[in-house]
């Protein structure tokens, strides 16, 4: 059964220093932490690598991330695995539960999660489904 959690989050990008390219601030490196509210209660913790363009509104980005506590009342964690572009004002999001990466009651957890940012506000759109009678 396909379910959709929803919600707001906050999340802080620290970055990291890089022992290759120094002086290139095309490619970079952070740490996420980030606490997501709503039908997901959790926080999460994660690496990404980004490359930011000289185009204004264009870069990427790449990152795993997990996410531990509660959806809907089930307890555990799993992985996100993120790919995203911007370009010209517009996105592409891929972001997907790596696969058997849940634990606890979210085991055999599979979905897309889709971030939307609305005037500096993060949001969350979760569409996910797991095990039959579970």
């Amino acid at each position: 059964m396909t379910r959709e959690a929803t919600g707001t989050f906050e999340v802080k990008l620290t970055p990291q220093p890089l022992e290759h390219g120094e002086g290139d601030t095309t490619v970079g490196t952070m740490v996420i932490d980030k606490t997501l509210s709503g039908d997901l209660e959790a926080t999460s913790w994660g690496l990404m690598v980004s490359a930011i363009t000289q185009v204004k509104g264009s870069a990427g980005y790449v990152a795993m991330e997990r996410i531990t506590g509660t959806l809907h009342g089930r307890e555990g964690s799993f992985v996100l695995q993120h790919s995203a572009t911007m370009s010209g004002g517009g996105q592409s999001q891929d972001i997907t539960v790596v696969p058997d990466s849940a634990t606890g009651a979210l085991k055999g957890l599979s979905g897309t999660f889709l971030i939307h940012i609305d005037k500096g506000a993060h949001s969350y759109t979760f569409t996910y489904s797991l095990p039959e009678g579970d």
